[in-house]
């Protein structure tokens, strides 16, 4: 089933696009390491680097940039720091995919403990 027919069917436990998380980052783990962006504004800015590749991988879409205005017409040098950039896009869309995952289910959870304390 789709999130847009889901989100339509069950609002209550279907986080939105646009939502931020309600629930306690920590929430069932010890620790958990906060991430950081490695590239700053300023480097971003000075790399004329687009809007929508300014996101946890900028550092390595940097240094792909970089490697390819400088081995140009032989991009094809670059292969081992688009492989890093794209790995890197990969392994955020995961992450994000589990933490939309983990608040569905802890809203479920919620919801069900709300309706057995009531009952």
């Amino acid at each position: 089933m789709g999130n847009a027919l889901t989100h339509y069917m069950k609002p209550d436990v279907m986080p939105g696009p646009d939502m931020v998380p309600t629930f306690d980052p920590l929430l069932g783990f010890e620790s958990r390491k906060e991430r950081v962006m490695i590239a700053t504004q300023e480097e971003m800015e000075s790399a004329k680097l687009p809007l929508e590749f300014r996101d946890y991988c900028a550092h390595l879409a940097i240094a792909y940039q970089a490697c390819r205005s400088d081995t140009f017409p032989f991009v094809y040098k670059c292969a081992h720091q688009k492989h890093e950039y794209l790995t890197c896009e990969y392994e955020d869309y995961v992450l994000r995919m589990k933490e939309f995952e983990r608040e569905r289910r802890l809203l479920e959870r919620q919801k069900r403990l709300n309706k057995a304390a009531l009952a």
